[in-house]
């Protein structure tokens, strides 16, 4: 018996873009969200989108703001809300770990990515900093070095 391809389509991973641009990234933390049947069927068909999100502790649990979630196109009646706010699942220390540093000021709880692990959707979230206008700059310079830099090797080489 031949062994499976993996299909791209199915193994999908949504990813926030300008989550790296904007926030000096300090602590990730993986979690898993609580979803409706249509809303795993939209984000394994890549039809999702975390670029404008953000999340909050509210009562002791994580919420997820702000993330788009595209209605189902073959849903019915019980197709879900596309901005809905959907909870995260966390280790109760975790939860705690991130209050703490909140609360302490000058950081933000932001996704970076939603994935497929198995069949279950995940969530990477990430204590972060904001940066100011001279730090992104700064990267900016830097890349464009590091561009530079990769193409007198690659030159040399050829």
């Amino acid at each position: 018996m031949a062994a499976h391809k993996k299909d791209a389509k199915r193994f999908t991973e949504i990813r926030n873009s300008k989550a790296l641009r904007d926030y000096f990234i300090d602590e990730r933390f993986e979690a898993g969200i609580q979803l409706r049947g249509t809303e795993v069927k939209s984000i394994r068909g890549g039809k999702a989108q975390i670029s404008d999100a953000f999340a909050r502790i509210e009562k002791g649990e994580v919420w997820l703001h702000g993330a788009h979630i595209e209605q189902y196109a073959f849903g019915n009646i019980y197709n879900h809300d596309a901005k809905r706010i959907r909870k995260l699942l966390l280790h109760r220390r975790h939860i705690e770990k991130i209050r703490v540093a909140l609360e302490a000021g000058g950081h933000a709880l932001v996704p970076l990515r939603m994935y497929f692990k198995d069949a279950l959707v995940k969530v990477e979230v990430a204590l972060a900093t904001g940066k100011k206008l001279f730090d992104k700059r700064e990267d900016l310079k830097k890349r464009v070095v590091d561009r530079e830099i990769d193409k007198a090797i690659k030159f040399r080489r050829g």
